[in-house]
């Protein structure tokens, strides 16, 4: 049986300017990022504590901030595909699911999100198309 390993970021509030809202709606306060990255379990069980065995992940946060900062977004999707193909820079994910919600959708409560599931085929073809 094969074990399976994932990286998992939860509730990381970015900040970012995403929509345009009229005078009588009211804009979302929190942009929430979840990101589980499926990584070879062999990043995860290590002999030796050491950060050359383990995946770093610091990075990538740095550049999802800088991403999410970089201006102003019509749309979630636009962030989402961003970030994916930040993703992607990094061999070492082999697959990855990512959602971003905002909340307060209406009257104060509630939360609407996008979540992608994106397979190793197309992180492979987003690795190709850089080349």
């Amino acid at each position: 049986m094969k074990t399976n390993a994932c990286i998992e970021l939860k509730d990381l509030n970015l900040q970012t300017q995403i929509g345009t809202y009229g005078p009588e709606t009211i804009p979302p306060t929190q942009h929430l990022l979840d990101l589980t990255l499926w990584i070879d379990s062999k990043l995860v069980l290590i002999s030796e504590d050491i950060m050359t065995n383990v995946f770093d992940y610091d990075p990538l946060i740095v550049e999802i901030t800088c991403l999410a900062g970089d201006g102003h977004y019509e749309t979630q999707e636009r962030l989402i595909t961003r970030i994916v193909r930040a993703c992607a820079k990094y061999p070492e994910i082999e697959s990855l699911e990512i959602t971003l919600r905002k909340s307060p959708v209406r009257e104060g409560s509630g939360s609407l999100g996008v979540r992608l599931w994106v397979a190793h085929t197309t992180l492979d073809d987003l690795r190709t198309s850089f080349s």
